[in-house]
C-alpha cells in the first residue's frame, strides 16, 4: 500500500454525516455546511469531480412533526420525505451550479444492471457538471432494502464511479485507540494500512445521537472502499482547517491506505454491494478446496441450502462449522438445490438439460478470506 501525497485526485467522493447536517436534530443548519461547501467548489475550480453522499434526512425534517409523540417507523420515514427536500434547499443555497438528487435502496445496488445504471446516471451528471448528491431512499426503504447507514452507502457508490479518493466528514477526529470520550489517553491513530480485528475493536458502538453510523460503519466502509484501490479518509467536518489540510497533501484525521492490487469491479461488487439471496452449507472440508480464486465443490458436497433463491442469484458458501467461503451467483434455484441434496431428484436428472452446470459460476466468484 502506498499513500497518497498529493492532491490531484481525479474524483472525490465526499460523505457527509447527520451531525453536520442537522447538528441539533431538529432540521438543517449551514452552521458546518459552508466549509464542506467551499471544499466542494475548490475541488471543482481544480478540475475535480466529486459526488456528495448526504446523510441526515430524517434529521433536517423533524422539525415539521410532534415531537413529544413516540416516532415510529412510519413517522421516521414522513421525516425523511420532508427532510430530503429541506436537504437539498439547503445543498443548492450554497452553490451556483446545478445539484441533483440521487435516491438508492440496497435493491438499486444489489442487482448488477441497475448497478451500472446508476454508475452512468453519475457519469452523466459528472460530465455535465452537475453535483451529485446521493442518500438512501429512506421514505421509501423496507428494512431487507437498506443499505443502513451512509456511510457504507458511500463506499458502494465510491466504487461505481471509480473515485480515488473517499473522504468521511464526521464530528470526530479520525479512528482513535479507544473512545476519546471516556478515555483521556485514547490516542488518534493517523494510519491504517490493513482493517483487521484488532482495528474493528477500537470502534467500539455507535455514539451519535443524530445518525445510525458509528465509527464501525466507517471503518466497515473504509474496508469496502480501500479494497476497491480508494483512497480512503475519516476527518472532523465541524473543522473547516480539515479540509485545508487535505489541499496541502496532509492527513488531517485517520488515512486508510488502498490496495496495491485492488479487486476487479465483479469481485469487489460480490464481495462489498451484492446481498446474498440464501446459503449454501458444505462440508467443512470444501475449505480445504478454496484455492486463490476458485472453490471447487459438487452437489455430493453440499449439506443444506438456506433461503430461497433463484438461478443466477448471489448466494453465500459457508461450511457447517460457519466459516463464511464465497460469494457467488447460483447456477441453480434453491429448489432444485434442496431436491438435490434431500435426494429427490435422480442422478440422471442432476446430469441432464441445464442442471450438469456447477453450482456456481466460476466468473462470478468471490472468495471470502478469514471471514
Amino acid at each position: 500500500m502506498a499513500q497518497q501525497k498529493d492532491f490531484h485526485w481525479r474524483r472525490v467522493v465526499l460523505k457527509v454525516g447527520s451531525a453536520l447536517i442537522a447538528p441539533d436534530s431538529n432540521g438543517c443548519s449551514s452552521r458546518y455546511l459552508l466549509g464542506i461547501a467551499e471544499f466542494i467548489i475548490k475541488c471543482r475550480m481544480r478540475g475535480v469531480q466529486v459526488v456528495l453522499v448526504s446523510s441526515g434526512s430524517v434529521a433536517a425534517g423533524a422539525q415539521a412533526f410532534d415531537n413529544t409523540k413516540e416516532r415510529s417507523i412510519a413517522v421516521k420515514k414522513a421525516m425523511a420525505a420532508k427532510g430530503q427536500m429541506d436537504m437539498m434547499a439547503a445543498w443548492d443555497r450554497l452553490f451556483d451550479f446545478p445539484i441533483a438528487q440521487l435516491l438508492l435502496t440496497q435493491g438499486d445496488l444489489q442487482i448488477h444492471e441497475r448497478y451500472h445504471s446508476i454508475r452512468e446516471t453519475a457519469f452523466e451528471l459528472l460530465n455535465n457538471d452537475i453535483l451529485p448528491v446521493v442518500n438512501e431512499n429512506d421514505a421509501v426503504t423496507s428494512d431487507d432494502q437498506k443499505v443502513g447507514d451512509n456511510d457504507n452507502l458511500s463506499a458502494m457508490i465510491a466504487a461505481a464511479v471509480d473515485a480515488d479518493c473517499l473522504i468521511i466528514c464526521s464530528d470526530v477526529n479520525g479512528l482513535y485507540t479507544d473512545n476519546p470520550n471516556t478515555n483521556p489517553h485514547a490516542e488518534l491513530i493517523k494510519q491504517v494500512e490493513v482493517i483487521d480485528r484488532s482495528i474493528y475493536n477500537m470502534a467500539g458502538g455507535p455514539d451519535s445521537a443524530v445518525g445510525t453510523g458509528g465509527m464501525r460503519t466507517k471503518l466497515e466502509a473504509a474496508e469496502k472502499a480501500t479494497s476497491n484501490g480508494i483512497l480512503t479518509y475519516i476527518v472532523n467536518g465541524l473543522n473547516t482547517s480539515s479540509f485545508n489540510q487535505l489541499f496541502e497533501g496532509k492527513n488531517p484525521g485517520t488515512a486508510f491506505l488502498p490496495f496495491k492490487q485492488p479487486l476487479d469491479d465483479r469481485t469487489h461488487w460480490l464481495t462489498h454491494t451484492s446481498k446474498a439471496k440464501g446459503e449454501v452449507i458444505v462440508r467443512n472440508d470444501v475449505a480445504d478446496k478454496a484455492n486463490g480464486e476458485q472453490l471447487n465443490f459438487d452437489h455430493n458436497d453440499i449439506v443444506n441450502v438456506v433461503g430461497e433463491f433463484a438461478t443466477g442469484d448471489t448466494i453465500l458458501v459457508r461450511t457447517e462449522k460457519g466459516r463464511k467461503l464465497a460469494k457467488a451467483a447460483s447456477q441453480h434455484s434453491s429448489c432444485m438445490l434442496n431436491l438435490i441434496v434431500r435426494d429427490d431428484i435422480d442422478e440422471s436428472a442432476i446430469e441432464t438439460s441445464d442442471n450438469d452446470n456447477p453450482i456456481i459460476e466460476e466468473n462470478s466468484l468471490a472468495i471470502l478470506e478469514n471471514k
